[in-house]
C-alpha cells in the first residue's frame, strides 16, 4: 500500500487509502473490505431455526461474499479526482 498508514478519527477511512484502493492497490482494497467487515457481517447475519425451533444466527458466506463484491466494484468506479 505503498507505506499508508491508517489514522483512525471516528469511523472514517484516510483519503489516501480509498484512493489507493480505487486506483487498484490490493492491500488498499483489503485495508477498506476489513474495514466494512463488522458491518458485512452483520448485514450477512441470518436467523435460523434447529429441528426444536431453537433459533441460532449464521452468517450467509453467499450473501457476505455478494456484498464484499459489491463493495469491491463500488470501489473500483470511485471517481477520486471529483472526491478530492
Amino acid at each position: 500500500m505503498n507505506g499508508h498508514k491508517i489514522h483512525k478519527r471516528g469511523n472514517l477511512l484516510p483519503f489516501p487509502i480509498i484512493e489507493a484502493a480505487a486506483k487498484g492497490e490490493v492491500e488498499a482494497i483489503n485495508t477498506v473490505l476489513k474495514h466494512y467487515e463488522g458491518y458485512i457481517i452483520a448485514l450477512s447475519t441470518r436467523r435460523l431455526f434447529d429441528e426444536q425451533g431453537n433459533p441460532y444466527m449464521v452468517v450467509d458466506n453467499e450473501m457476505r461474499r455478494t456484498l464484499e463484491t459489491n463493495l469491491i466494484v463500488k470501489i473500483m468506479q470511485f471517481d477520486v479526482d471529483r472526491a478530492a
